[in-house]
């Protein structure tokens, strides 16, 4: 009955999100893909941290992602991109820090998996938002790339360049790194490979990726489709198996974010966690510059919430240049107090009059009684 739930997202979802509290035997059945084992409990889906922290604004800021193709998930070192057991990530990660200052754009570079039976062999180089390829980059050929794609953004003279298409999921299995998503990882790159075959999406890769920031929040992922004729790179975490069906259908399918476990996109700038992000609300297909100047201006709601400009610490105000209406206001707010005051005032004498009555006639009454015995 409980795997049926996955037909209807809302009820699944509000099922599965208070299931572990009223239900703590039925948190496993929910997830019918995750192997049930100790580690699960420690490491995977089923850990007490999981949904325990704020999701959106926790992306990385960036504005293009390099991708480096090399080896497996589990022969990276925790540190992939500075380990001298593995050079040539190193060497790539060390010419693109010397040219930092040269580079135009904000520039995240990952490693993913790459195997010789896949699409995606040793030294390919994938970019992102440009959708391209680059075949067999070589060592001795880094610095050559970097200068002239990375830092010029010109096509690579020396190499093949191959346009990509359809939609690119990246699955953190960094298990060196951190546990959680080495145990998260495989499991959702296996279930995504199920939907995605069980769909016949030819068209959807799956890949694992290295560290992409916050293993908390394993499952992490990063999917790269074309939303509204811009490819987008959104990230998601705290993702199970049963988050996979509405992953494929839903974001990749028909362009709908899914906010619930959604942690921001390329081309955003992170926000603190405190703070509510108006990118959420934004469509897909907005300009970066505009998507900027959005989130640099506060709206009422965020003034309402974070104080605004004009509430300091403990109430001080920081506005030195007060508008007439604002004048009235306060007019109006302290005539309303002193009528206030004084009516309590005349409260307070009518109370203290009536007990004092009281007393006299008390007193009195007493005076007589006496007089009669």
């Amino acid at each position: 009955m409980l795997t049926n739930l996955n037909r209807f997202p809302a009820i699944h979802f509000a099922f599965s999100t208070i299931s572990p509290y009223l239900f703590p035997f039925t948190s496993v059945a929910m997830e019918t893909a995750t192997p049930v084992t100790d580690d699960n409990h420690k490491l995977g889906f089923n850990r007490p941290e999981m949904y325990s922290g704020q999701l959106n604004g926790t992306a990385i800021s960036y504005d293009r992602h390099v991708i480096l193709c090399y080896k497996t998930h589990d022969t990276w070192p925790s540190r992939v991109e500075s380990s001298d057991s593995h050079p040539f990530p190193k060497l790539l990660a060390g010419a693109l820090k010397a040219r930092k200052n040269d580079i135009p754009v904000k520039t995240l570079l990952t490693i993913c998996e790459g195997r010789e039976d896949s699409e995606l062999s040793d030294g390919d180089v994938l970019l992102f938002p440009e959708m391209v390829k680059y075949r067999g980059l070589k060592e001795p050929d880094i610095n050559s790339f970097v200068e002239e794609v990375i830092v010029n953004r010109k096509p690579w003279s020396t190499g093949v360049q191959e346009v990509m298409t359809g939609s690119h999921i990246f699955v953190c299995a960094h298990s060196s790194r951190d546990k959680r998503c080495g145990f998260c990882g495989p499991v959702l790159i296996q279930k995504f490979k199920e939907e995605v075959e069980l769909r016949g999406l030819g068209n959807v890769s799956v890949t694992a990726c290295s560290h992409v920031g916050g293993h908390k929040y394993a499952g992490n992922l990063i999917i790269y489709s074309v939303q509204d004729s811009k490819v987008c790179g959104h990230w998601y975490g705290y993702v199970t198996p049963s988050d996979v069906p509405a992953l494929l259908d839903n974001h990749i399918g028909k362009g709908e974010i899914i906010y619930r476990i959604w942690r921001g996109q390329m081309g955003v700038p992170m926000v603190k966690k405190a703070q509510k992000t108006a990118e959420q609300a934004l469509p897909n297909g907005h300009d970066y510059k505009d998507i900027e100047q959005d989130t640099q201006a506060t709206s009422p709601k965020e003034e309402k919430e974070n104080g605004g400009c004009c509430q300091g610490v403990n109430g001080f105000s920081c506005c030195r240049d007060e508008t007439p209406e604002t004048e009235n206001e306060k007019k109006e707010a302290i005539s309303i107090l002193d009528f206030i005051t004084k009516k309590w005032e005349k409260h307070e004498i009518y109370t203290v009059s009536a007990v004092v009555g009281a007393v006299v006639t008390v007193a009195v009454a007493y005076s007589f009684y006496k007089r009669l015995r």
